[in-house]
């Protein structure tokens, strides 16, 4: 083997590809693993072939491929997914959490919009069937995404209470401290809670 030229030890042609000596070299590491003198002689008669292909690059007779004008390239970078799976949430949060379409958001937007107009400019007289209407908005746009009733339901109910206990909270507080938001406490309420519903319906699952 020591009179063979480093293409012969790796059994390739003298015009073969870069990914074709890539995977012979590969495939004698393979074969030759845990024979530390034929680990040698496969390494070498690679970066022969490497100094070889870089020589007839500067000599202009061949396009030498960026991975062997510089062999320190062939040292792989982590995959990606090892680093964004660190920076990625929990995974019982990825369970509830969705990447929205711009319409995902704006339809549901819209509806709650339309009904916070309603609320606001038409008293207290049709919060109730107002938000009757905004339960059904968040029902239907949650268990559109993945056809889960119960849990689009749930989701629903848990953003309703929510929404009115800290609406009322909240209410009570500020509607004292600012004078002139012309709205009572059930009104400021129920736009908070189509404000939390709105958030639920577009950006959980």
């Amino acid at each position: 083997m020591r009179d063979q030229n480093p293409y012969e030890k790796l059994g390739v042609s003298e015009d073969a590809s870069f990914d074709e000596i890539q995977d012979a070299r590969n495939r004698l590491m393979e074969q030759c693993s845990g024979d530390a003198k034929s680990v040698e002689i496969v390494e070498a008669a690679y970066d022969a072939i490497l100094m070889d292909r870089l020589r007839m690059r500067q000599e202009g007779k061949i396009k030498v491929p960026e991975r062997i004008r510089f062999p320190e390239l062939r040292i792989q970078s982590p995959p990606k997914e090892s680093l964004t799976s660190r920076e990625q949430s929990p995974a019982w949060l990825q369970n509830f959490l969705d990447q929205p379409t711009m319409t995902d958001i704006l339809l549901p937007g819209a509806w709650y919009v339309g009904l916070s107009v309603i609320s606001i400019f038409t008293g207290d007289q049709l919060l109730q069937l107002a938000l009757v209407v905004g339960i059904g908005v968040s029902v239907f746009f949650l268990n559109r995404k993945e056809g889960r009733f119960g849990r689009s339901v749930l989701l629903t109910l848990v953003g309703l209470i929510v929404g009115l206990i800290s609406g009322g909270l909240i209410a009570a507080w500020l509607l004292s401290q600012v004078q002139f938001i012309n709205l009572s406490g059930n009104q400021f309420s129920t736009v908070l809670t189509f404000v939390l519903l709105w958030l639920i319906s577009s950006f959980l699952r």
